[in-house]
């Protein structure tokens, strides 16, 4: 009952509440961004959500216009403290999480859920009905503001580790988990714990 109905009720319900907080960071950020870098404040990044569907991710831009992506060789976001990328602004925004704030909005029109696993790039097609186990057991759930690796673990595993993590929480969801999760999340970002890849 929780995973089919109530779970949602919670995105709404918190979504809502932290609406006017969002917006009022969203007017003192933004300018913050553009006179940091001209340009826009937000960067819609294309992702995957339920079922391998297609979305704008919301986020405040941390980085220059233009920046070259650069990944590891899994495959995930390359990140690292002295990133030439990201601006001055960008790095207080990372280190804080402040720039994920905006995926609130997209919790709120139903694209991602409070908690849930990280979304993907949506740079490669994927079939979900082809995908193996793991992976259509990720993709059965909405892909979240954060999720269990993230909390436990922010960008510390590798990524086959974090889709382990991620099929784990399909079958675990459950509220007491998700509000364990919320709390670790919180504790992570006090922490600023794990914020970084291992460069091993």
């Amino acid at each position: 009952m929780y995973k089919r109905f109530f779970k949602r009720l919670l995105d709404i319900v918190v979504s809502l509440i932290c609406l006017p907080f969002v917006l009022v960071t969203i007017v003192i950020v933004g300018p913050m961004v553009y006179f940091t870098d001209p340009g826009p404040i937000f960067y819609n990044a294309p992702r995957k959500g339920r079922w391998c569907k297609p979305f704008n991710m919301f986020k405040f831009r941390s980085m220059y216009q233009n920046a070259p992506d650069l990944r590891n060789a899994d495959g995930s976001t390359f990140t690292s403290d002295k990133d030439a990328r990201v601006t001055k602004v960008g790095r207080v925004l990372r280190k804080y999480s402040i720039d994920e704030l905006p995926q609130l909005l997209n919790v709120l029109r139903g694209d991602m859920s409070l908690i849930g696993p990280r979304p993907n790039l949506n740079s490669y097609d994927l079939n979900y009905a082809e995908l193996p186990e793991v992976l259509k057991k990720r993709y059965s759930m909405k892909p979240g503001v954060t999720g269990y690796s993230q909390a436990y673990y922010r960008n510390s595993i590798s990524q086959e580790e974090k889709y382990n993590l991620d099929a784990w929480y399909a079958d675990n969801v459950s509220f007491i988990l998700d509000m364990k999760i919320l709390f670790e999340t919180f504790l992570s970002v006090v922490r600023h714990k794990n914020i970084n890849a291992s460069n091993s």
